[in-house]
């Protein structure tokens, strides 16, 4: 799936860039109820989440 055309998903999810979660770089943190995750851009694009 690609984000070619956002408008094209008809799910009704929110759709989120992840370099914009990430302003630009590799990481950012995600907090969910007083949790921290750690959303990381692998250097093949891929998406890795941990706690």
């Amino acid at each position: 799936m690609t984000l070619s055309d956002p408008q094209s998903f008809t799910t009704g999810l929110p759709v989120h860039d992840a370099t914009r979660l990430t302003d630009g770089g590799a990481q950012a943190h995600i907090m969910l109820h007083g949790q921290v995750y750690t959303l990381r851009i692998t250097r093949a694009g891929k998406l890795i989440l941990t706690k």
